[in-house]
C-alpha cells in the first residue's frame, strides 16, 4: 500500500527541517560550509563596529621600520632592549610592561643580565609561544612559570614551545604569545590559558594585569565577549589599530615621546615591522601587528575590571526563538500568500535577524549568526516551491472545476481577471435558463437500455452545445434536462440576451434533432425552456468530497416554475418579466400573464417573437 502524505503534514516536516538547521547552526562545527559563513557574517559586524576612540590606558611601543633605520637593523643589543623597558618604567613612570619578542638565544651577557633583573623584580612580563599544531613538536629554549593544575576544558592543550633561554627562565611574570588561528587564518579567539605537561600559563594580556594588579584577573567566564568555547575565547575586538596610542620605539630611546602617553600606562612592546614577520590576520585587518590581538585580548579585560564589557545575552535562545517565530509565521503565510509575497517575508524575516544580530553581537560571543539565516534559506529553496506547487495544483484542479460547468473561452477570460477564488459565493445578477425533455418517461418505456441511454445522451448534447456556445455556466443535468446560468462567475452586463440566444440555439438543434428522427420514423421530442433573470446567490455549495457551482435565489425558482408551466402552453421557451426587462437584441412577445405555483401575484409571461426554426420542421 504506497505511503501518503498530506500536504499539511508535508509543510509540518518542513518546518522541522528549518528548525533543527537554525538549532544546529547555533553550535559550529569546524570546516562546516555555514561555520564559515557565520564567521564571515561575524567579521563583518565587528569590522563596522569598531571604534577609533582613542583606548587612554594601553600604549604600544612599535618596532617599526621607522624605529629600525634609526637604531640599527634587527636584532638589537640587548642592552638597547633593557635600556628600553628601564626608560619606561623610571622615565616615563608605566605601569607595567609587556614584551612581545621571543629570546630563545643569549646574546651580549650585560644586557641579558639587565632583562634577567627586570624581569625579576620589576614589573615585566617577558613571553613565550606555545604551538597547537602538534605536527613537528617545539622544545625550543627553557620553559619558565606556569602554575601546576590538571588537564581542564579551560586550558588549551599544547604540543610545543618556544621559550627564552636559560638566563631569562627565572622571570616572575611569564605570558604566552601564541595563537590558534581558525582554519581560514584568522585569529578570532585566543588561548586565554595553555596547558603544558602539567602546569597552565596565561595568556600575555592576563600576565601582565597579574604583574601589575595584587587581584588577579578573571582567566575564566565572560570576559567583555571573550565568552569561552573549548578553551578559548572570542576577541571583540572593540577598538581599531588606530584607537591605541602606537609609539615607535626610537622615540623611547631618545627620550624624545611626550610622557604624558605612557604616565601609569601597560605598555606592550613588540614590531609591526615586515621584517620581523609578525603579521597575522584578523576580523579588521587581513594583515596587522600581532600586537593588536594581545591589545584587543588586554581591551577586553579591562573593560571587565572597569564594569564596562557588555552585559551577556542568552544568544542561542533568543536565535532559536526568532527562527522557530519566522517559521510559524511561513508555514501560515505559504499556503495562504504567492510565492512572491512568501519571499518578501523570508528577505524581511533575515534582513530583520541581521539588524538584531548588530546588537546582539557584543553581548554573546558563541551563537551562530547563519542559524535562522540557513532555516530562512532553507524554506525559500524547499518550502516556498512547494508551496507553489501545491497552489499550481489548486489552481489545476479549480480550473479542471471550472470547465465541467462553464466553456474554455470563460475560463480564459477568468485567468485574465485574475480573479482569486472565482467559485466563491457571492450575490450577482444572473439569467436562468432551465431546460426538460417533454413525456421523457413515455418516450424511454418501451426503448432497450441502450436506445434509452443514447436518446438521452443526443437530447442532452442538444442542450449543451448551445449553453457552452453561448458562454453559459452549467449547473447540472435533471435527468432528462438542464440548468444553466449567465453572470456567474463571471459577471457579463448581457446575461439576458445570452440566455435568449442559447434558447434559439437549441430551438434550431432540436428542429434538426426531430428531422432526422422523423426520418427514422420516430416521433418528434419537445424541449421545453424556462428563462427569468434575477438577483441570486452563485459559487460552489458543495462539500468537501464534491464541488457542486450553482445558483440559487428567488429567480431561478421562477424559471424552473416557467418551465413547467410551458407543459400546458402552446409555446416551448417561456420568458419571465426580469429576462424581458434586460434583453435589449431579441424581440419578445407578451403571451399573458400566469400565478405560477408560490407566487401570491400573476406572473407576466413572454415569448420569442420570431423563433427561427419551429422544432419539428427544418
Amino acid at each position: 500500500m504506497p505511503l501518503s502524505i498530506s500536504a499539511a503534514n508535508l509543510r509540518r516536516v518542513i518546518a522541522l527541517a528549518a528548525l533543527l538547521l537554525a538549532v544546529g547552526g547555533q553550535w559550529q562545527h569546524s570546516g562546516l560550509a555555514w561555520t564559515s559563513a557565520d564567521e564571515w557574517l561575524r567579521d563583518q559586524l565587528i569590522l563596522r563596529q569598531a571604534s577609533t576612540q582613542q583606548e587612554q590606558r594601553i600604549a604600544v611601543i612599535d618596532i617599526d621600520e621607522t624605529s629600525l633605520a634609526a637604531a640599527g637593523p634587527w636584532p638589537w643589543p640587548r642592552e638597547r632592549i633593557a635600556s628600553m623597558i628601564e626608560q619606561l618604567l623610571g622615565a616615563y613612570g608605566a605601569r607595567g610592561v609587556a614584551l612581545d619578542l621571543v629570546m630563545p638565544e643569549p646574546a651580549d651577557a650585560g644586557g641579558d643580565t639587565r632583562l634577567a633583573m627586570l624581569s625579576q623584580h620589576g614589573p615585566l612580563v617577558l613571553p613565550q609561544a606555545f604551538d597547537y599544531n602538534g605536527n613537528m613538536p617545539l622544545r625550543v629554549g627553557q620553559l619558565a612559570g606556569g602554575t601546576p593544575a590538571p588537564k581542564t576544558g579551560d586550558a588549551v592543550p599544547a604540543s610545543g614551545y618556544i621559550a627564552n633561554h636559560a638566563g631569562l627562565a627565572q622571570a616572575a611574570h611569564i605570558g604566552n604569545i601564541g595563537f590558534l588561528p581558525d582554519p581560514d587564518g584568522v585569529i578570532r579567539r585566543l588561548p586565554m590559558q595553555t596547558w603544558f605537561d602539567g602546569r597552565t600559563y596565561p595568556t600575555l594580556s592576563l600576565a601582565l594585569l597579574g604583574c601589575c594588579s595584587a587581584t588577579r584577573p578573571a582567566t575564566s567566564g565572560p570576559t567583555g565577549g571573550m565568552q569561552q568555547g573549548d578553551g578559548l575565547r572570542r576577541l571583540p575586538y572593540r577598538l581599531k589599530w588606530d584607537a591605541y596610542v602606537v609609539i615607535p620605539a626610537s622615540m623611547i630611546l631618545d627620550l624624545s615621546a611626550p610622557a604624558d602617553l605612557l604616565k601609569d600606562k601597560l605598555v606592550l612592546i613588540g614590531s609591526s615591522s615586515l621584517g620581523l614577520a609578525d603579521r597575522v590576520a584578523t576580523p579588521l585587518s587581513a594583515s596587522t601587528s600581532g600586537l593588536l590581538v594581545h591589545a584587543a585580548a588586554l581591551t577586553a579585560q579591562l573593560d571587565v575590571r572597569a564594569g564596562q564589557a557588555p552585559a551577556s545575552w542568552p544568544g542561542r535562545l533568543i536565535a532559536v526563538l526568532f527562527a522557530g517565530a519566522t517559521i510559524v509565521l511561513c508555514v501560515w503565510a505559504m499556503p495562504r500568500k504567492s510565492a512572491l509575497v512568501n519571499v518578501a517575508v523570508l528577505a524581511g524575516a533575515s534582513a530583520l535577524w541581521l539588524v538584531l544580530c548588530w546588537y546582539m553581537a557584543p553581548h554573546d560571543a558563541v551563537f551562530g549568526i547563519s542559524g535562522p539565516l540557513l532555516g530562512n534559506l532553507f524554506l525559500l529553496a524547499v518550502g516556498v516551491p512547494f508551496a507553489w506547487q501545491q497552489s499550481q495544483g489548486q489552481s489545476r484542479r479549480l480550473l479542471d472545476t471550472l470547465r465541467q460547468y462553464v466553456a474554455d473561452a470563460v475560463v480564459d477570460e477568468l485567468l485574465r481577471n485574475n480573479l482569486l477564488d472565482p467559485l466563491k459565493p457571492s450575490h450577482c445578477d444572473v439569467t436562468t435558463l432551465i431546460a426538460d425533455m417533454q413525456g421523457y418517461t413515455s418516450h424511454v418505456a418501451a426503448l432497450p437500455l441502450e436506445q434509452a441511454a443514447e436518446l438521452t445522451r443526443a437530447f442532452l448534447d442538444c442542450l449543451t452545445g448551445p449553453v457552452l456556445a453561448a458562454r453559459g455556466t452549467l449547473d447540472k443535468f435533471t435527468g432528462d434536462g438542464l440548468v444553466a446560468f449567465w453572470g456567474a462567475p463571471l459577471p457579463v452586463p448581457d446575461h439576458a440576451d445570452q440566455a435568449l440566444d442559447a434558447a434559439e440555439a437549441i430551438q434550431a438543434g432540436m428542429a434538426k434533432f426531430n428531422a432526422a428522427r422523423l426520418r427514422q420514423g420516430l416521433a418528434p421530442v419537445r424541449v421545453r425552456i424556462g428563462i427569468e433573470s434575477g438577483r441570486a446567490m452563485a459559487g460552489d455549495f458543495g462539500s468537501a468530497a464534491r464541488s457542486i457551482y450553482t445558483a440559487v435565489g428567488d429567480s431561478v425558482n421562477v424559471a424552473s416554475r416557467l418551465e413547467t408551466a410551458a407543459r400546458d402552453l402552446p409555446h416551448d421557451v417561456i420568458i419571465g418579466p426580469g429576462t424581458a426587462a434586460l434583453c435589449q437584441r431579441h424581440r419578445l412577445r407578451h403571451i399573458g400573464e400566469l400565478t405560477l405555483r408560490g407566487k401570491e401575484h400573476p406572473t407576466t409571461l413572454y415569448t420569442l417573437a420570431a423563433p427561427a426554426l419551429q422544432q419539428g420542421v427544418l
